[in-house]
């Protein structure tokens, strides 16, 4: 059985199945799935707990073991599974596929995985967990979400913002879900409940956006100037080496190049990018840029990406002084207006 996220809550006050699978990129989620079913586990009666890291080197009789025997004083446990790599390897393939097989319906195991991509859900050890237990698979929050996901999150603690507080709020917590739970919590300690004013926002929130060059690039591939620019300010203000942002560009266009190769050759486009190892949150904002930016226009940013990496490693011939910082965001503003119908 699968379920979404959304819904767990309401399926663990109805009833705990003997086997939870939650998988997924977003980390806060993934936590807070994974907290909701070990206070379930706790409220039905799980005492125990047991915490199994697979690792290189981990023994998979040990969760063979503990899966065998009986509890303290008989009584129920809970096997925490966790699989960073989201790869057991064919011993623990073999393991998983029985243990699913046997379980025993006094205790609860939760596996916590990665996304789970087509590949993994094809494997018999996840299609044996799958059908025996509840799926719980984790969706990354959109950006144009992230405001209505704040909102949400203040409305439980009995706060309200407006349209405009909740886009500052996602502008300052941008990337970072973490943080921006630990901002919201930080208002609801600060403030009583009700309306909560601009003011009091500005004086509690602090600037948590994770201004990295991945949600850089998932901005140019979208297509998104607005974000591209301020994204691209923040990092030079906080003192970031202009080279790494080229590179990204660079990375990103190489990548829509493959993809375009590939796809007038018949391969899908998800496919494609899978195969241009465009992955996570990228893989959609790619899909938007294959869509968007014609053919014709690659080679030209491929040269003007070539030039702007020369230059931000000083290894152009002596001239006037060059802004590669401004030069970069000329250039990712003319990737993004491509296909829009506008002109710079």
């Amino acid at each position: 059985m699968q379920i979404r996220f959304d819904d767990l809550e309401k399926h663990l006050a109805k009833s705990l199945s003997p086997l939870y699978v939650v998988h997924g990129d977003e980390a806060l989620f993934v936590q807070e799935a994974g907290d909701a079913i070990r206070r379930a586990a706790r409220e039905a009666g799980c005492i125990e707990r047991e915490v199994f890291i697979v690792e290189s080197g981990f023994k998979w009789d040990s969760l063979q073991a503990a899966h065998s025997n009986l509890g303290l004083f008989g009584e129920r446990r809970l096997l925490d599974v966790r699989i960073p790599s989201g790869k057991p390897g064919t011993e623990g393939a073999k393991v998983l596929e029985k243990y699913a097989q046997t379980l025993d319906a006094q205790n609860v195991t939760l596996v916590t995985l990665p996304r789970a991509d087509k590949t993994m859900q094809a494997t018999g050890w996840f299609k044996a967990l799958e059908a025996a237990g509840t799926v719980v698979p984790i969706q990354p929050l959109e950006r144009e979400a992230l405001p209505r996901w704040i909102g949400e999150r203040l409305r439980r603690q009995g706060q309200q913002a407006t349209d405009e507080m909740l886009t500052y709020l996602a502008d300052h917590c941008e990337g970072n879900l973490l943080a921006a739970r630990q901002e919201i919590e930080k208002l609801g300690l600060l403030f009583p409940s009700g309306a909560l004013t601009m003011e009091m926002i500005e004086t509690a929130i602090a600037d948590v956006a994770r201004y990295d060059v991945f949600a850089l690039s998932e901005a140019w591939l979208s297509g998104d100037a607005a974000r591209v620019v301020r994204l691209l300010q923040a990092l030079r203000d906080e003192g970031e080496a202009v080279t790494l942002p080229v590179w990204q560009f660079s990375e990103d266009v190489h990548a829509l190049c493959a993809v375009r190769a590939l796809t007038m050759q018949g391969m899908a486009a998800s496919q494609a990018i899978r195969q241009a190892r465009v992955w996570g949150r990228r893989q959609t904002a790619m899909e938007k840029a294959a869509r968007r930016v014609p053919n014709a226009a690659l080679p030209g940013f491929l040269g003007t990406l070539a030039k702007l990496d020369a230059q931000a490693k000083g290894l152009t011939l002596a001239g006037p002084p060059v802004d590669v910082w401004q030069s970069l965001t000329t250039a990712a503003l003319a990737f993004c207006c491509q296909g829009s119908g506008i002109r710079n």
